[in-house]
């Protein structure tokens, strides 16, 4: 089993492609289109509260021809946030669930669950802690409830979840960590919250497959031209899954979005 998981940030600029940056977006959808994974995931989709516009349903059913689509969108900020799935095999169940965060964030889409006899694949963009750290108290509201929901999740069966997950775990997921210490997305709150997931039951595929390995990150910053020329750049985007489907993990990579900055795809494969 291939699954791919890729925070986007902008679906319709991706589809659109008229820029500069949508052309090289483009580029890395048809790339994953390619590599036909059995579910792709799709973070920071911004689509409208009503969902994909015909004209971006067509161009997503072009690029991945049979696959099942299951999106969730923001209904309180339009244009922010959301989530979107493409399976090749239809699950029993699809769920956008609420997991009882604060604020507006139930209201942003942040997550698909995709329900299949043996296990769920869910798929999350988790909130920012924001400029400042203005929306650090919610969100370490948000990482107790969203630990809570997996936890749910994995009573009843395995559990892989995908996402952009806003957080560097550890110094070696990203270049400069005394500069960023206290940098929304490598505080000590988050690194202690994405470490109590892990702890309560779940691995963190990379990092089983890589223990020590340092120099691979999945983010480099939008607005620094040599960010990603000086691999200037956090691990923030994961596989994360079930302790007890350690044993069918197989490989791990982040795929090349050449010049392209922000976040790039990772992509997991199962003995499954």
């Amino acid at each position: 089993m291939k699954l791919i998981s890729w925070n986007i940030d902008s679906l319709n600029a991706a589809l659109e492609h008229k820029s500069a940056r949508g052309e090289l977006t483009w580029q890395t959808l048809n790339a994953i289109a390619q590599l036909q994974p059995d579910v792709f995931a799709i973070q920071e989709t911004k689509a409208k509260a009503t969902g994909l516009t015909k004209k971006q349903n067509a161009t997503l059913a072009e690029l991945f021809p049979g696959y099942y689509q299951y999106t969730n969108s923001s209904t309180g900020r339009p244009g922010y946030a959301g989530t979107l799935m493409l399976a090749r095999v239809k699950p029993e169940k699809v769920t956008f669930p609420t997991i009882g965060a604060p604020g507006e964030m139930d209201m942003e889409g942040r997550i698909i669950t995709l329900e299949y006899p043996d296990l769920y694949i869910s798929t999350v963009y988790t909130p920012n802690s924001g400029s400042e750290l203005r929306r650090l108290a919610d969100r370490q509201a948000w990482d107790d409830a969203y630990r809570a929901y997996l936890l749910g999740l994995d009573a009843k069966k395995p559990v892989i979840a995908s996402g952009d997950y806003n957080v560097a775990h550890q110094e070696i997921d990203l270049k400069n960590p005394q500069s960023n210490h206290h940098s929304a997305g490598f505080t000590d709150e988050e690194r202690d919250k994405f470490s109590q997931l892990l702890a309560s039951g779940f691995i963190d595929t990379f990092r089983v497959l890589h223990p020590d390995q340092t120099g691979v990150y999945t983010w480099w910053a939008q607005i620094s031209k040599t960010a990603k020329i000086n691999n200037s750049g956090w691990r923030i985007d994961y596989y994360l899954a079930s302790q007890r489907l350690k044993t069918k993990l197989q490989d791990f990579q982040v795929l090349d979005t050449g010049e392209r900055r922000d976040h790039a795809p990772i992509c997991v494969e199962w003995d499954l």
